[in-house]
């Protein structure tokens, strides 16, 4: 009973962004320097009233453009602070210089990326555009299905960009106006806890430490650059074991663990659809209502999109008959999205590999609802059916 009463106790309604700044208060980072977007704005809007009634202890800046705030989360964390921020669309595009430096500085910067399209023509919804230019800039990418999962994830990142063998930054990235705007019943941790979980960040090296200089950020010639990437890119690549880690960790204390993947109903499932965040949830509603029907169909979302997970991913899908990947951002490249392209390449040559094909959905906030979810389960059916794909790419709800 006592247990029952204290779950009902820790539980509130928030939404996306204001679970993330609670989870950011919790966390006390030593600096915050931020320049609000929509649909992220609440986040440093509610992280500034937790600034301005002495609630954290951090120094927060105010800077003139995004820029300004990744150049800043750059210096702090040069000077040995534990440092994070928030962004969107075009203030992560803005961004794009200073994300190169602060990975190659192996700098662990958490930021909250609040998923919008980028323009032009100028959109301020949901899609996944943002996030997906930087996938290759170096940061770890954590997607966020619920609201939940959100906040948990904050608390994770923390730990994951700040462990020795990664040192890496960090995105923790969640859908604007859905999952950042939508109030959820949530389970929060204790300050104690979270103090417990993330403890101090204790820098390697700091510009301030005067009694032993380093040098950061310095020129590099052929003969040494290439070691730095080589260095770099196997740090991000065995984050893979930390995530797992961690997310064990996290789930003894929470009694929430998270993995690399999600896997949904698809130990027997014939078809399979592949899709980020908050898209899950409706088509895991669509593969309730169909399997009721006695339809085996399941769900994989990856909540690690970098490192990417390829060889758990393949492990996941092998022997399903076929597979839909749906994009919420087009690569512009004239073969579907980036997610498409990954879990095809991660599908590659494997034994038992299922047919793969992409659609790209959900651009500037187009809706997508479990009929939507439904049509492609059965156009994919419709490929398992005839032994090939007559589409490999194209859009949906157009």
């Amino acid at each position: 009973m006592a247990s029952s009463a204290k779950k009902l106790k820790d539980q509130v309604g928030l939404t996306g962004n204001s679970a993330v700044a609670l989870a950011m208060k919790q966390i006390n980072p030593d600096v915050c320097p931020a320049y609000p977007i929509t649909p992220s704005t609440a986040v440093i809007e509610t992280f500034s009233d937790y600034f301005a009634n002495g609630e954290v202890d951090t120094e927060f800046i105010t800077v003139e453009s995004e820029h300004s705030a990744m150049s800043a989360c750059v210096g702090a964390s040069a000077a040995g602070a534990r440092v994070m921020t928030a962004t969107s669309s075009q203030g992560l595009a803005l961004m794009w210089e200073v994300l190169y430096i602060a990975s190659g500085m192996r700098f662990p910067i958490v930021m909250a990326t609040v998923n919008r399209a980028l323009s032009s023509p100028i959109n301020i919804h949901c899609d996944h555009s943002d996030s997906m230019g930087a996938r290759d800039s170096g940061w770890i990418q954590i997607y966020s299905e619920t609201v939940q999962e959100a906040y948990d994830n904050m608390f994770q990142a923390i730990r994951i960009a700040e462990d020795k063998r990664v040192l890496t930054p960090a995105m923790v990235c969640m859908d604007g106006f859905i999952t950042s705007h939508a109030i959820e019943n949530l389970t929060l941790a204790t300050d104690a806890e979270v103090k417990g979980f993330v403890g101090d960040y204790t820098p390697e090296h700091s510009l301030l430490d005067t009694d032993n200089p380093v040098t950061m950020g310095a020129m590099t010639m052929p003969d040494s650059y290439m070691n730095f990437k080589f260095e770099q890119s196997n740090a991000i690549a065995g984050a893979k074991e930390v995530v797992v880690e961690i997310g064990k960790e996290y789930g003894k204390l929470t009694g929430r663990e998270y993995g690399l993947l999600d896997c949904y109903n698809l130990e027997d499932a014939d078809v399979a659809i592949v899709v980020l965040s908050s898209a899950a949830g409706t088509t895991k509603a669509a593969v309730d209502e169909l399997r009721k029907e006695g339809k085996k169909v399941g769900v994989l979302r990856p909540r690690l999109y970098r490192p990417f997970p390829h060889q758990e991913i393949a492990e996941a899908l092998k022997g399903i008959g076929a597979v839909c990947v749906l994009d919420r951002a087009d690569s512009m490249s004239g073969f579907g999205g980036p997610l498409f392209t990954d879990i095809r390449s991660a599908l590659y040559g494997i034994e038992n590999a299922p047919l793969v094909m992409g659609r790209i959905f959900g651009l500037g906030g187009r809706d997508f609802n479990v009929a939507n979810a439904k049509e492609v389960f059965e156009e994919t059916f419709k490929a398992l059916e005839a032994g090939k794909i007559e589409k490999t790419t194209g859009y949906i709800t157009i």
